[in-house]
């Protein structure tokens, strides 16, 4: 026994390995599910892959046309702090004495034209009695509103200087998430500052910011005094007006934003030609089609909005559309995002016909209405 053992151990050792190994690499000879795993390798580089040294070339390209702003303007306030005691004004009530004080800001704007003429955010020039633009060649010089938009929070003003350098335009819509990115401005009033980062994202909406939101998402450091700057691409070209951050410390936590070059465009065209932003408008109030709402109209799954309100005698009442109708969309777009259908509706101009396709009571109907010109902006996100 242990001399056959002894002659036929060594071939079973070898058996038992050789069908472990054919097991291993080849399961399904015996049967077994084959469990690859791809992974893709990288291939060799003849030169190491380096990223540039410098932005200087970019930066030489744009700060000369980003400009510092400072705004000042005049408030009464009671001349003492106890005026201000409720108890106090309810004998007195407001007829009491006021001094009027100087109240000042920093913000920054872009020179887009040699004609003179800069964008800025609205929130940085709203209710200014004087706004001194400050430029990097170190010319100042005082400069006039021309229009506001509230609503997309630019402003475009005007100064009267010659050999004024203007920003390259670049092309908003084909910025990259990953794209190198460049924030010109005058941070917390310390002077031209410029910091870098990459486009984070782009298309951000519903920050609850603006009425119309459409913003390209950076990290490169934006701080207070930033707004109305410049952010620009690698080769020095305005690609986004600087606008806001989100920060519980009021300071830079590597998410801003700003207006994309070909938004702010149409606005500042519109402005210097009409004065103001002429968008469509339906005079309606609407909200989501959540789930619940979905299944009580028998449409899972499918988009639409819903009817909350309507203006009286506008666009949309004269239309024949009624509270509670289910809107499927708007001149063939389906109506999925109240949000999107609204900016849908502000692009057209007054006077255009328009086809909205509804549901009411399970019915299914068609009706025209006719676009009318949007007031001044609600107080509501969700009108259109």
């Amino acid at each position: 026994m242990f001399k056959a053992l002894r002659y036929l151990g060594w071939p079973l050792l070898v058996g038992v390995l050789l069908a472990l190994l054919i097991i291993q690499y080849y399961p399904q000879w015996v049967g077994l599910p084959r469990q690859d795993v791809h992974m893709q390798q990288a291939p060799r580089y003849g030169v190491a892959q380096q990223g540039p040294v410098s932005y200087a070339d970019a930066v030489t390209v744009a700060a000369p046309a980003v400009a510092n702003l400072y705004t000042t303007k005049i408030v009464s306030k009671p001349a003492n702090s106890l005026f201000e005691d409720p108890q106090f004004r309810r004998f007195f009530g407001n007829n009491l004495p006021k001094q009027r004080r100087m109240e000042s800001s920093l913000g920054s704007a872009v020179i887009m034209s040699p004609e003179g003429y800069l964008l800025t955010n609205n929130h940085v020039t709203a209710g200014a009695d004087q706004i001194v633009v400050a430029l990097k060649d170190g010319r100042e010089t005082l400069a006039r509103v021309i229009g506001s938009d509230p609503e997309t929070d630019l402003a475009v003003l005007k100064i009267d200087l010659k050999d004024l350098p203007s920003i390259t335009l670049g092309r908003s819509d084909s910025v990259a998430i990953g794209d190198v990115a460049l924030a010109i401005g005058n941070p917390f009033g310390v002077g031209q500052t410029v910091t870098m980062g990459i486009i984070s994202a782009t298309g951000r909406n519903q920050l609850g910011l603006n009425t119309y939101e459409d913003f390209i998402q950076t990290d490169a450091a934006i701080n207070p005094g930033n707004s109305g700057g410049a952010l620009v691409d690698a080769h020095g070209n305005l690609v986004g007006i600087n606008t806001a951050i989100l920060s519980k410390s009021n300071g830079s936590q590597g998410i801003g934003f700003a207006i994309p070059t070909k938004l702010a465009l149409d606005v500042m065209k519109a402005i210097i030609e009409h004065g103001q932003v002429i968008r469509g408008w339906l005079g309606i109030e609407v909200q989501p089609l959540t789930p619940e709402l979905a299944e009580s109209f028998g449409l899972e799954g499918k988009p639409g909005i819903v009817v909350a309100g309507i203006y009286r005698d506008g666009p949309a009442q004269r239309a024949g559309l009624q509270p509670g109708d289910l809107i499927l969309s708007i001149d063939g777009e389906p109506a999925s995002d109240g949000r999107r259908s609204m900016n849908q509706v502000a692009r057209a101009k007054p006077g255009e016909k328009t086809s909205i396709e509804i549901m009411r009571n399970g019915k299914s109907m068609e009706l025209t209405a006719e676009i009318g010109l949007r007031p001044p902006p609600a107080t509501s996100d969700a009108t259109e």
